[in-house]
């Protein structure tokens, strides 16, 4: 997914959202995307890098908590940057890993 959303691929990461996806205030896969859709157009570089990952396996689901740095802007340099606290829930769904939940907090 990192690398889907640094190409700005909207088709890649959408394949790895399920359907039931639910993240911050209810927001659901649509509006997930439409919100990539809103930085892409803001920024012409995304850049994304992710912390250690805390994986934990329940089942047919996983959580995987991480911190991941955040960077945007028109050019070479990054315009804008910021850490956040990330919590994402997986389901194993025929076979593939299916984002089925996310919740991200500020660090700075």
């Amino acid at each position: 997914m990192q690398a889907a959303a640094e190409a700005r691929d909207a088709g890649a990461l959408a394949d790895a959202v399920s359907v039931e996806f639910i993240g911050p205030d209810g927001m659901d896969r649509d509006q997930f995307r439409r919100t990539l859709a809103l930085v892409w157009l803001r920024d012409q570089q995304v850049g994304v890098q992710l912390g250690p990952l805390d994986v934990k396996l329940v089942g047919d689901g996983a959580t995987v908590a991480f911190t991941a740095g955040t960077s945007g802007g028109a050019g070479w340099l990054p315009e804008r940057g910021q850490l956040h606290r990330v919590k994402t829930g997986w389901r194993l769904e025929d076979g593939e890993w299916m984002l089925v939940s996310a919740s991200w907090e500020p660090m700075l």
